[in-house]
């Protein structure tokens, strides 16, 4: 069999995704102790023909040495004996040179059109195949990704060196660290999975009297035992979070629609079962206070008081057209990074 091996430039080499190939570095143990590749295979070239078996054929396989002369050997050596190879041009000197240039100057990731989740999978996705050490700049618009990037960068054990809001637009600048690479759970630097804790996250997805009532029970009696809550609002569970009075703000001709068919805050919720036109509630309402049980009203101003987060999902405020000048003070705007970063520290996740 006299097969032939393929070349591979540094540029090409920069941008493979490292999962799907077999690297063979040829270096010695010591250089790769200095600057090696995760995931490589190290066979120094002096004991490459006793190691050659540890080589596997599941793989297209790229090898590589310190500047490209041993690498063509042990290439033509694999060719021979049916393997999928390709050899690094320039060798892991040149890659790294190349490598180190592109990781000085950052990455541009342009956000500013896309709505939640599309700015954090943006991100997840650009830097996914990107070596360690890389910088990103990424500009969005939406104001859950203030939010949004935070949780991603603490839960993926990435870096978070600035971020700020100006004139509209967010920026962040990360830094990738050897944290993304999460399969199992989150992922901190270094590589240890990150523990779930004893927090309590909420999904508030009904706009019913009933549910609202139950969920904010819930959420001030977990707030007590000095849990971290956090209540994340999503679609019909955003009139909750919307002011009683009418505020002017631009909206479009559906938008307006669904600002008048919709209850606006918490003194216009129906109940689930037997709401009546709304004499249910009412009903309900003045059994609470016979009975001396605090109002929703009372209840989400204690739950505000012990810390409670309340996280209005902006994708579903895009979708009802209800503006962020609408909702209550105290409420956060968030996507879904920030519920899944919510959720994985919580030990109790709930969907009211």
């Amino acid at each position: 069999m006299n097969e032939e091996y393929k070349k591979i430039s540094v540029e090409e080499f920069l941008n493979l995704d490292f999962k799907n190939v077999t690297l063979v570095d040829l270096r010695e143990p010591d250089e790769v102790l200095v600057d090696g590749i995760e995931g490589a295979i190290n066979i120094p070239f002096s004991k490459f023909a006793t190691e050659l078996d540890r080589v596997p054929k599941d793989k297209p396989v790229y090898v590589y040495c310190r500047e490209g002369s041993f690498s063509e050997e042990v290439a033509e050596i694999l060719a021979d004996r049916g393997y999928d190879v390709y050899e690094l041009s320039g060798g892991y000197k040149e890659y790294k040179k190349l490598r180190d240039e592109s990781l000085s100057e950052p990455i541009y990731i342009d956000a500013k059109a896309l709505r939640c989740p599309g700015p954090i999978v943006e991100v997840a996705d650009t830097l996914r195949d990107k070596p360690v050490g890389t910088l990103a700049r990424v500009e969005a618009t939406e104001d859950a990704f203030y939010s949004d990037i935070q949780v991603w960068c603490s839960r993926t054990g990435n870096e978070l060196i600035s971020i700020e809001k100006k004139d509209g637009v967010i920026t962040a600048n990360i830094k990738k660290t050897d944290g993304l690479k999460n399969t199992a759970g989150a992922v901190a630097a270094g590589g240890e999975h990150i523990q779930t804790g004893d927090d309590k996250t909420f999904i508030v997805f009904s706009g019913d009297l009933d549910k609202t009532i139950a969920a904010f029970i819930i959420a001030n009696g977990a707030a007590s035992l000095g849990r971290k809550v956090t209540m994340f609002f999503t679609f019909w569970g955003l009139n909750i979070l919307r002011k009683p009075g009418k505020v002017n703000v631009a909206k479009s001709f559906i938008e307006k629609m669904f600002g008048v068919m919709m209850p606006r805050g918490t003194g216009k919720l129906g109940l689930s079962r037997m709401n009546m036109c709304g004499a249910g509630a009412k009903m309900i309402r003045g059994i609470m206070k016979s009975k001396g049980i605090s109002s929703v009203e009372e209840l989400m101003e204690s739950a505000k008081a012990h810390g409670v987060r309340l996280v209005a999902c902006q994708m579903s405020m895009d979708v009802m057209g209800i503006k962020k000048e609408e909702l209550i003070d105290g409420v956060e705007l968030g996507g879904v990074a920030t519920f899944i970063g919510s959720g994985e520290t919580s030990d109790i996740s709930m969907f009211i």
